[in-house]
């Protein structure tokens, strides 16, 4: 059984798809949209997230509009490649909190014939490129960006600002502690 699905993986080709924007622009949401068409399309999928996401659930994936998906979360990235065997698709959110080594597993999952879907922010609350984001963004083959609703104009969003002065990198938080913003409301709070 084990070969013959190897041998399948194998020759099916795998890809990397990235999924960015700013806090509630819906990228857990099309991370769950995706993950559940590959489900109907009864194929095996399995869900990765950070271990320190606890805002929603422990064990589950969950979207500011409450969807939810069944998830295995992760110290690092490596366990994602230990934990990914005989599956189709890999599914991973919040892919910002992961270490730099997280664009090599999904090389290694891709080049193994499988689809790998990855979401997270692309900026951090400065501004800035997150984690291992840009290195994804960089040599992923599809790469879909999100937008919110700036809550000061009401135009297109892609950053998300930090309400609170805390200057920590990683602040779990929800509309309490963020807002997104477009550029130019960002850059006037700034």
């Amino acid at each position: 059984m084990f070969l013959e699905n190897k041998a399948n993986r194998d020759s099916q080709k795998g890809w990397i798809e990235v999924i960015v924007g700013s806090m509630f622009s819906g990228k857990t949401e099309e991370l769950l949209r995706r993950l559940k068409r590959a489900k109907i399309a009864k194929q095996k999928v399995e869900i990765f997230k950070p271990m320190v996401d606890v805002r929603y659930s422990d064990t589950e994936v969950v979207s500011h509009d409450s969807n939810a998906i069944t998830s295995t979360p992760v110290e690092s990235s490596g366990n994602i490649l230990l934990l990914s065997s005989n599956v189709n698709v890999v599914g991973i959110d919040e892919a910002q909190f992961f270490d730099g080594g997280l664009a090599d597993v999904c090389h290694q999952l891709a080049s193994q014939g499988i689809r790998v879907i990855v979401a997270g922010l692309d900026m951090d609350f400065k501004g800035k490129p997150f984690g291992p984001i840009p290195s994804l963004l960089a040599t992923a083959e599809y790469v879909t960006k999100v937008h919110a609703i700036c809550m000061r104009c009401g135009d297109l969003a892609h950053f998300s600002h930090r309400l609170s002065d805390n200057e920590k990198l990683v602040l779990l938080g929800e509309k309490s502690e963020y807002e997104p913003l477009c550029r130019a409301c960002f850059t006037k709070v700034n």
